[in-house]
């Protein structure tokens, strides 16, 4: 379902944007493992928990939009948005997607980006996002995520989440054999695109965005994670997807 935009627009022509886009998803799938195998199980999951194809989804933290446009692509009557807070990773996604899904800009260390959302979600996906967020704001994403969803509606979480019961474990895959290659790739990545003469206004945009913010890095076991969700309201959550250190969470209102 085509919606409008309200995210920075496009800045690049067609074929940078297929470019980096390409480029961004090589660099995400060295992060997650198995990412292609995370996707569909959220996919399969949303589907059997609504009885149906969820009609409204929301991808918060999603980047240039690769996830929200397999969503959009599987799901074709959904009317699928995406958010997050980078100009720079919007303009791609605006440029890729117009016209497909609504492209909206927020901040999830605050509440203000559950009324620019909206509410009335059947899913709600945050993919290696939450870890930028202290402890005590994950805790309020919770709460402020489950006042977005539909009743019964799924929040999925993928994240660095450890698996409490396998410390040694756990201990024994960190770092991950690839994880040096994945930080240079994406450092590498966002240098060139810092050479673009074209995205230099937006790069100041995002420098005076992401000033004094720094990530937190929080990582934090699956268990809290579900216990969190519990607390803000959520009925059920566990995990429904693992490998390794990377795992995928759903809560259920």
């Amino acid at each position: 379902m085509a919606t409008t935009t309200s995210a920075p627009g496009a800045v690049l022509d067609s074929a940078h944007i297929v470019r980096w886009r390409e480029a961004w998803s090589q660099v995400m799938e060295r992060f997650v493992p198995h990412l292609a195998s995370l996707e569909d199980t959220l996919c399969r999951v949303a589907e059997a928990a609504c009885g149906r194809v969820p009609r409204r989804i929301l991808d918060l933290g999603g980047g240039p939009g690769l996830l929200v446009e397999r969503m959009a692509g599987r799901w074709t009557d959904a009317a699928v948005t995406l958010m997050d807070i980078d100009p720079v990773l919007l303009a791609l996604a605006s440029g890729a997607l117009a016209g497909e899904v609504r492209v909206l800009q927020g901040d999830l260390s605050t509440p203000g980006w559950v009324d620019r959302a909206g509410g009335g979600y059947d899913l709600i996906t945050v993919v290696m996002t939450l870890h930028y967020l202290p402890p005590l704001q994950v805790r309020a994403f919770y709460d402020d995520a489950r006042r977005c969803l539909a009743p019964g509606g799924l929040l999925v979480v993928a994240d660095l989440m450890l698996d409490e019961g396998l410390p040694s474990l756990m201990g024994a895959l960190d770092p991950a054999p690839d994880e040096a290659a994945a930080e240079l790739a994406w450092a590498q990545w966002w240098s060139d695109m810092g050479q673009m003469e074209q995205l230099r206004p937006l790069f100041a945009q995002r420098a005076a965005i992401l000033k004094n913010r720094l990530p937190a890095g929080f990582t934090a076991s699956g268990g809290w994670h579900a216990a969190a969700a519990r607390e803000a309201g959520f009925g059920e959550a566990g995990i429904v997807w693992r490998c390794g250190r990377n795992a995928a969470l759903v809560a259920r209102g």
